[in-house]
């Protein structure tokens, strides 16, 4: 049994002394009041997890959460602001909510101050992270990637227990992360790991392992948000997110789905090997999905008649899914210690769609519509096609310029519809429909849009206009139904987490809600949009030669898109950089003066038909990855990459529906890597107590990699990824980025006066590239050090403007020697010269 002392150094001669019982090291500390006369004892108890030990004020309590390591006759003295240690030079400072945390420069409370993020000391914070992980798509009970097809159709018994990856392994995963320089993550859940077996019906185990890995995550002092994911609304019509049951309530039958072409679904797919290759995007503008975003975010407006458990549609839908949020939301406020140090906020639902709310005319494609592949109908002819119809629709391809039209193909489901049959038993789920609500039938011929007798489309326009008459486009429907849900649903969430950050997220690609100066913006929202080079996505090739600029064709600042072409990948960077920088200035123009995060931007991996697989070259994911980060850089972005897949491999890739976005991959081994990597399936992934001391730091952003080996192993491309940045800067950035080809990082700054001792501007600088020994450094003023085995470069400058300029090793050429030449990349990446269009 050990014994400490805690001395207020406010009231000399006041000590609060504690027993610990426990062998395990504590965590949390309740103390008490400043008062001299408040003395008590309280013993280390495990509970949650973890260790907690809990004071018994007499009067009033003020809760402190000390992150530390003790060790016995250690002594702390607390003042009104900060704590001191009298046998470490360490400083812990109090903190909202009452807070404290080893390592004297480190926040445990994300501020926010216009567009920026701040700590304590008011120092900018940068926001560098990744998404925790792609396998958070498909349950692990039964083990379902989207290749599995058995027992795919039994949704309602499945289990997510073990994603993002099971407890045991967290440590070897977080402790990964952090040696990439990731101080954020943003976690993924989806509504049918929480509600899969009905509505109402939550996984509490899930909660429970959830809660777990959240807690391992506070370890290694992550800061976390939480996103509500989703992809084509659900496993069940070709994505993930929504329990299956939400199809069957809306009056679908997902497994018709494949004979309709309602879906294209991998996990029903005939040869699962031979899933077009980004195909599953093309499902927003099918039948399935179709219906359901028009009936989750508009149903009142378009389905009157659609009426379940006595609401309409859009009601019932919107109530499971926020409060199956909610439900989690409160669980993780019962935990007692994530909110806020770990747990910062929480994410709308990620990629709304439309539907088909706003179209001018069913029978036509939108003009909005960029995105062609694969049978691409139109609304009434999946319309047709869902209700059996069969229906000659026109054919798409992706090509290096954008979709192409290639002909035609007769989708014939042979009279297989895709709604529920007429005598479908509702009671499997213990709803009850309306009468007025009739099985059997397209749900859109019973409100008038088409006669079913004779095929014939009466209201073209019947998505064009609200109950009211009011036209619907697409920044209307954003305006209007978006903003509806996202009110409701972060009303919700902040009546749980009070101080939670709201990061909105709209439409893709499409212009935020301008909602600048409403009660919608408050002080702790963050603007959270999407950007994915469409091109190098959709055709998994990086092609340096030319590229598009897409969202000036979205916007129409051009007179005809072949303006939009960029030449040479310079041009090519700056244009990725010139896009960040409107999206986020169209996010200061709409929704005010808030912070913005990029929470999903990422390459394919299995580029060129995985010729890196093959070949162990990858300078065409460097290359795309490298002008990805210029473009964040460039544009002073906040961001969490897309993705981490901790299962992802050469054959399936993320085990998702073809995609290959990981930066780990259990196949991987870097041919100029020669560290061991202690990976779950290939060698135990065990983390010592004494290893784990080293590498957690206790503090939010912490750096420290002491136990870790300069060369990144399991992934690929990483001397893109894995670069220096800014993570606590003392003022305001000007400039900063990452040369590659120089192996040279600059950060320019603004100060309004000069560093203090204990809070400098902190930066991230990776040994990989930059030994220490080998490493230059030029400032326009102040000192710095770089410690290298916490990878930190640490500055204290004057005010004013400041410069620091740190200059690396190049380990590798990657570019350099003879380059690829213009007709050898075409032909590698299309075989011939194939297609040519106009995005």
């Amino acid at each position: 049994m050990s014994e400490y002392v805690i001395a207020p150094h406010s009231v000399p001669g006041c000590f609060l002394r504690f027993v610990r019982s426990s062998a395990r090291l504590p965590t949390e500390i309740h103390a008490s009041s400043n008062q001299p006369t408040n003395f008590g004892t309280c013993i280390a108890t495990q509970q949650n997890l973890k260790t907690r030990i809990q004071y018994i004020d007499k009067d009033k309590a003020k809760t402190v959460a000390a992150r530390s390591v003790f060790k016995q006759s250690s002594f702390l003295h607390i003042s009104k602001h900060r704590v001191y240690r009298a046998d470490w030079s360490s400083t812990y400072t109090r903190h909202s909510p009452h807070t404290f945390r080893r390592h004297l420069n480190m926040p445990g409370y994300l501020h926010i101050e216009g567009p920026y993020f701040k700590d304590d000391h008011g120092r900018q914070v940068t926001l560098r992270g990744i998404n925790v992980a792609g396998d958070t798509k498909y349950p692990t009970s039964p083990e379902m990637p989207s290749h599995v097809g058995e027992n795919f159709f039994d949704g309602d018994n499945v289990s997510f227990i073990g994603r993002p990856f099971p407890v045991a392994e967290a440590d070897t995963h977080f402790k990964r992360l952090r040696s990439y320089g990731y101080n954020t993550i943003r976690y993924l859940f989806t509504w049918e790991a929480i509600e899969a077996k009905g509505p109402g019906i939550y996984d509490e185990a899930w909660i429970e392992s959830t809660i777990a890995i959240l807690r391992k995550a506070k370890e290694y002092d992550f800061m976390v948000f939480m996103d509500p994911h989703q992809d084509v609304w659900s496993r069940f019509s070709g994505g993930s997110g929504a329990p299956m049951w939400t199809l069957y309530a809306m009056g679908l039958n997902p497994q018709a789905f494949a004979a309709t072409e309602a879906a294209m679904v991998h996990n029903t797919y005939p040869e699962p090997a031979k899933y077009p290759k980004m195909i599953w995007s093309t499902d927003y503008q099918r039948m399935a999905n179709q219906v359901a975003w028009t009936l989750f975010f508009a149903g009142r407006d378009f389905a009157p008649k659609a009426i379940i458990d006595g609401k309409n549609i859009q009601d019932y839908l919107q109530d499971h899914f926020i409060n199956a949020c909610a439900h989690l939301a409160t669980r993780i406020h019962e935990a007692g210690d994530l909110e806020d140090t770990t747990v910062i906020g929480w994410e709308s639902i990620n990629e709304p769609n439309r539907g088909i709310i706003g179209y001018e005319a069913l029978d036509g494609i939108p003009k909005e519509q960029k995105l062609q592949k694969g049978t691409s109908p139109t609304a009434w002819q999946a319309i047709l096609t869902g209700s059996g119809r069969a229906c000659e629709i026109d054919t798409w391809d992706f090509g290096g310029t954008g979709p192409y039209k290639t002909g035609k193909a007769l989708v014939d489901p042979k009279g297989v519809k895709c709604w529920l049959s007429a005598d479908y038993d509702d009671e499997k789920y213990g709803w009850k429909r309306d009468p007025g609500w009739k099985l059997g039938e397209c749900l859109w011929a019973q409100h008038g849009v088409w006669d079913p007798n004779t095929d014939t489309l009466l209201q073209p326009d019947y998505f064009s206009k609200t109950k009211d008459g009011k036209h619907i486009d697409v920044p209307g429907f954003t305006q209007i139904y978006f903003v509806e849900h996202y009110r409701r649903y972060q009303t919700k969430i902040r009546s749980i987490h009070k101080n939670a950050i709201i990061f909105c997220q709209p439409p893709v690609l499409e212009i935020p809600p301008s909602i600048k100066g409403t009660e919608d913006v408050h002080d702790r929202f963050v603007y959270a949009p999407h950007y994915y080079d469409g091109i190098t996505l959709m055709t998994k090739s990086w092609n340096r030669y030319w590229n598009i600029d897409v969202l000036g064709v979205l916007r129409g600042r051009y007179l005809t898109p072949a303006f939009a072409i960029k030449i040479g990948e310079t041009a090519i960077r700056n244009c990725l950089r010139d896009q960040l920088k409107a999206m986020k200035q169209e996010g200061l123009e709409n929704l005010g003066v808030t912070p913005c995060l990029f929470s999903e931007i990422g390459i394919p991996y299995d580029m060129d038909d995985k010729h890196a697989y093959k070949t162990g070259d990858f300078i065409s994911q460097i290359r795309a990855m490298d002008a990805n980060h210029f473009a964040l850089e460039g544009a002073d972005a906040n961001f969490t990459l897309w993705v981490y897949a901790a299962n992802n491999n050469h054959t399936w890739g993320d085990n998702w529906n073809g995609e290959d976005l990981s930066i780990f991959c259990l196949d991987e081994r870097d041919p100029g890597s020669s560290a061991k990597d202690k990976v779950m399936g290939k060698v135990s992934g065990e983390v010592d107590r004494e290893s784990l001391k080293m590498v957690v730091t206790k503090n939010t952003m912490s750096t420290d990699r002491s136990t870790l080996s300069d060369e990144p192993v399991a992934t690929r491309a990483y001397e893109a990824f894995v670069r220096p940045s800014a993570v606590y800067t003392k003022g305001i950035i000007i400039s900063s980025g990452f040369d590659l080809r120089n192996v040279t990082f600059h950060l320019k700054l603004v100060a309004d006066k000069a560093t203090e001792e204990a809070y400098p501007t902190e930066i991230f600088v990776p040994p990989w590239h930059f030994p220490k020994a080998d490493t230059q450094v030029t400032v326009t003023g102040g000192k710095w050090e770089y410690d290298e085995d916490r990878a930190v470069m640490r500055w204290w400058h004057m005010e004013g403007e400041q410069e620091i300029k740190v200059t690396g090793v190049g380990r590798r050429k990657i570019w350099g020697g003879e380059e690829e030449g213009y007709l050898e990349m075409m032909t590698r990446t299309y075989g011939s010269w194939g297609q040519c269009s106009i995005m």
